[in-house]
C-alpha cells in the first residue's frame, strides 16, 4: 500500500470536469484507489464520492492506493492534481 499527501493545485480544484478526468484516471489501474480530505474518504474511481468531497485549489488531500500499480496510480495522480502533466 502506497500513500502520498498531495495538494491539489488545479486552477478550479476538484469540480465537475476535473473529476471526471481524475476517475478516469483512476480508472485506468487495477489497484484500489482512495482519496482522503476532511477527514472523509472515497473511492477515487466514483465520481459521486469524489464530487462529494468538493476539493477546492490550494487544498491537501491524501490518495491511497493498493496493488501491483500502485506506484504508477499515485505518480499519474499527483501529475494531474498538481498540473506537472
Amino acid at each position: 500500500m502506497k500513500q502520498k499527501e498531495i495538494i491539489v493545485k488545479l486552477p478550479s480544484g476538484l469540480e465537475a470536469k476535473p473529476v471526471a478526468m481524475f476517475v478516469q484516471i483512476a480508472g485506468k489501474f487495477q489497484c484500489q484507489i482512495s482519496v482522503e480530505y476532511n477527514r472523509r474518504q472515497v473511492n477515487a474511481k466514483s465520481i459521486m464520492g469524489m464530487m462529494s468531497l468538493g476539493i477546492a485549489p490550494g487544498e491537501k488531500v491524501v490518495v491511497t492506493a493498493e496493488g501491483q500499480d500502485e506506484d504508477e496510480a499515485i505518480r499519474s495522480i499527483e501529475e494531474y492534481l498538481t498540473g506537472e502533466e
